[in-house]
C-alpha cells in the first residue's frame, strides 16, 4: 500500500535535493576511471566520446526515474516503484540488495577510500591500517549523527559538502587549464594504442556508466521533498546534465595535463593526482588527494541520508521488522533505520568484507535498475489511470535504450566474471527465505493485535 507522508517531513527544497543527487553521482570514480580507459583504448577522442554517450544514456535513465518519482512521490525510491509494478517479493529483494550492496557495501568502500585519501593529503606518516579503519568509522557515524538530528542539519551538511566539492572541481579545472603546464597536443591518439573495437568499447563503457550511476537517489527521499512533482524532474534532469558537463571537463583536463600513454601507465587509479602533479608539481598531488577525500565524503553523506528511507518503507509495509518503520516524533527522521544501516556498514569496514560485495554488486544493481526502468512501460500498460505529471519523452525509445544498455552490462559481467556474477545472484537469492520469514512474522504480529 502507498505510504502517506506526514506534511512536516516535506522540508527539503530543490537546491538541497540537487546537492544530494550531485554528490551521490560524483564520488571517486571520475578521478580514477580514465586511467583504465587510457590503458585499454589509448585514444582520447574515443574516451571523450564514451563519456558523452554515458551522459546521454544516464539522462535517459533520469527521465525514466523522473516519471516514476512523480507518480509515486514517496520515500523508498526503487523499492516503491518495484512494489507497485511487480509486487512485494521483487521489491523486497531490491531493498535487500540495497541494504547489503547498493548502500551498505558502497558506503563502506567509500568511507575507506575517504580515509585513505585523507591520510595521503594530510602530513600524517607512519599510520597503519587501524587508523584508516578508525577514520572510516568516524566518518560514517559522524554523518549518521548529523543526518539523524534532523532534515535541516543534514540538508545544510549536504549543501556544504557539495558546494565545496563543486568549487574545488571548478578550481582544479580552471586553474589547470589557465595556469597549468599542459598541452592540447595530448589529445592525439597514441601511436601504441591497442586499437578501438567493439569488445574493448563495451568493456570501457562499463567503467564509464557505473561512474554515472546515482541519478535516482532523489527518489529515495521523495517523501521529504517539497513539491516533488515539480522538483524531482528538474533536479534529476538538471543534475545529470550538470554532472555530465563536469565529467567531460575533467577528462579534458586530464588529457591537457598528460598524453594518453602516460595516463595509462601504472598506477592507474590515481589519474587525477597524476594530472594535477603534471600541472602544478607536488602541490597538485596534495590538492587532488584532498579533493578526492571531500568528494567521497559528500557521496557517503548522500548515501547515509538516502539508504535508510528504503528500509523504513520496507518496515512500514511489513517487509522488515516494524520497529524500523518508526520515525522520530520530533524530527520525522527514521533514526532506527539509519542506525541499522550504519551498524551493517561498520561490520563491513571492520571485516573488510565490503571488497567482495563491491566486486559482484554491479551485476545485481544493474539488474534491478533494468527492472525499474521496465516498470515505466509496465505501469503505463497495466495502470493507465495513474496520474503522470511528467512523462518520459520519446517513449518507449528511451526506456528501451536504457534497458538494452543495462542488459549489455549484465551480459558483460556474466561472460567475463561468471564467478562474481554467481555470488551476486546468490546474495539476492538469500533474500527469498528472509522475505518468507518476515512475512510470517508480520502475519503473527497482526493476528496477535487482532485478538487484543
Amino acid at each position: 500500500m502507498p505510504v502517506t507522508e506526514s506534511p512536516h517531513t516535506r522540508q527539503v527544497g530543490w537546491f538541497t535535493a540537487a546537492c544530494l543527487l550531485i554528490s551521490n553521482m560524483i564520488g571517486g570514480g571520475i578521478f580514477t576511471t580514465t586511467g583504465f580507459l587510457a590503458r585499454d583504448l589509448g585514444d582520447p577522442p574515443a574516451i571523450l566520446f564514451l563519456w558523452i554517450v554515458g551522459a546521454a544514456v544516464s539522462l535517459a535513465g533520469a527521465l525514466c526515474y523522473a516519471e516514476l518519482g512523480t507518480v509515486f512521490p514517496q520515500a523508498g525510491g526503487d523499492y516503491v516503484y518495484l512494489r507497485e509494478a511487480y509486487g512485494p517479493l521483487p521489491a523486497f529483494l531490491s531493498g535487500w540488495t540495497s541494504f547489503t550492496v547498493g548502500f551498505g557495501a558502497a558506503i563502506a568502500a567509500s568511507a575507506v577510500s575517504f580515509a585513505t585519501y585523507l591520510v595521503r593529503a594530510l602530513p600524517l606518516t607512519g599510520l597503519d591500517s587501524g587508523w584508516i579503519t578508525g577514520l572510516a568509522l568516524a566518518l560514517v557515524w559522524s554523518l549518521t549523527a548529523v543526518h539523524g538530528v534532523g532534515l535541516q542539519a543534514g540538508g545544510r551538511l549536504q549543501q556544504t559538502l557539495t558546494t565545496i566539492k563543486v568549487l574545488s572541481i571548478a578550481g582544479l579545472i580552471l586553474g589547470g587549464l589557465l595556469f597549468g603546464k599542459g598541452s592540447w597536443g595530448h589529445l592525439q591518439t597514441s601511436p601504441d594504442a591497442p586499437g578501438v573495437h567493439g569488445g574493448v568499447l563495451v568493456a570501457s563503457f562499463v567503467f564509464v556508466f557505473y561512474t554515472y550511476l546515482g541519478w535516482n537517489v532523489a527518489g529515495y527521499i521523495a517523501g521529504e521533498i517539497r513539491d516533488p512533482v515539480r522538483t524531482l524532474p528538474r533536479i534529476m534532469i538538471g543534475g545529470t546534465l550538470f554532472v555530465g558537463v563536469v565529467y567531460l571537463c575533467l577528462n579534458l583536463l586530464y588529457f591537457f595535463a598528460l598524453p594518453v600513454d602516460r595516463l595509462g601507465e601504472p598506477p592507474l587509479l590515481p589519474v587525477a593526482e597524476k594530472a594535477a602533479t603534471a600541472l602544478w608539481g607536488s602541490r597538485g598531488a596534495f590538492f587532488a588527494a584532498l579533493l578526492l577525500a571531500i568528494s567521497i565524503a559528500g557521496a557517503v553523506s548522500a548515501m547515509v541520508w538516502a539508504g535508510p528511507r528504503v528500509y523504513w518503507a520496507m518496515a512500514v509495509d511489513g517487509a522488515l521488522l516494524p520497529w524500523f518503520g518508526v520515525r522520530h516524533q520530533g524530527t520525522g527522521i527514521p533514526v532506527r533505520s539509519m542506525v541499522l544501516q550504519s551498524t551493517w556498514v561498520s561490520f563491513l569496514i571492520l571485516t573488510s568484507t565490503f571488497e567482495q560485495l563491491v566486486v559482484y554488486g554491479g551485476l545485481v544493481l544493474a539488474g534491478f535498475s533494468a527492472l525499474t526502468i521496465a516498470a515505466v512501460m509496465l505501469l503505463r500498460r497495466r495502470r493507465p489511470e495513474l496520474t503522470r505529471p511528467f512523462r518520459v519523452p520519446l517513449y518507449p525509445f528511451l526506456p528501451i535504450l536504457v534497458i538494452l544498455v543495462l542488459l549489455t552490462l549484465i551480459a558483460h559481467s556474466l561472460f567475463h566474471r561468471p564467478g562474481e556474477s554467481l555470488m551476486g545472484l546468490l546474495t539476492v537469492m538469500i533474500g527469498v527465505p528472509l522475505y518468507w520469514l518476515m512475512g510470517r512474522r508480520t502475519k503473527r504480529e497482526r493476528s496477535a493485535d487482532s485478538y487484543q
